[in-house]
């Protein structure tokens, strides 16, 4: 009955491996069964995923909502909801049932041209979500990073940029075309 349902929809074993992905999670991510969960996942969302499936896991949470950046098959990035719900034999948990629900196209980090000596890659990528109106705390999110972390690529990339406010990096980084 879920195989021809128009969300994405996959099925994972206790392990974090994908038993089962319906026509449509198949069709938008491509055929991952037999490999472990985080193979659809932006290496920047894994940490926060493998967070969410081991509460499910250990039995702290039932479900969990959560956005995570997932990779198409045609290599893009996007931003997604996951709601996933532990799937429970005899009171034990066996598996993660869930829907990926794609939320924003958006484009790869690392699409553009690799970013000039005087920003880290990191710091690039710190630009790029600053630019997409991201605050401290959502760059922090993104990149499983600590927002002291992303404090410190920011205050990086202003040096790297020569300017002293988030502001003027943007300003800066569109007429370098390093942004948007």
């Amino acid at each position: 009955m879920l195989a021809n349902v128009g969300a994405p929809m996959y099925m994972l074993d206790r392990n974090g491996i994908v038993r089962w992905m319906n026509a449509r999670a198949i069709e938008l991510l491509g055929d991952f069964r037999g490999s472990h969960f985080t193979a659809t996942v932006a290496p920047e969302a894994q940490a926060k995923a493998r967070v969410e499936f081991t509460k499910k896991m250990l039995g702290t949470a039932r479900t969990t909502d959560f956005e995570a950046v997932e990779v198409l098959r045609t290599g893009q990035h996007v931003l997604a909801e996951i709601h996933s719900s532990a799937i429970e034999n005899g009171g034990r948990v066996v598996g993660v049932f869930g829907i990926i629900d794609v939320v924003e196209q958006r484009p790869r980090l690392h699409e553009r041209e690799p970013p000039p000596s005087e920003l880290t890659p990191r710091q690039h990528e710190v630009l790029l979500l600053l630019a997409r109106g991201y605050s401290t705390k959502q760059v922090a999110e993104t990149l499983s990073l600590s927002r002291e972390t992303v404090r410190n690529h920011i205050r990086g990339l202003l040096r790297g940029l020569r300017v002293n406010s988030r502001l003027g990096a943007l300003v800066e980084g569109r007429r370098r075309g390093l942004i948007d």
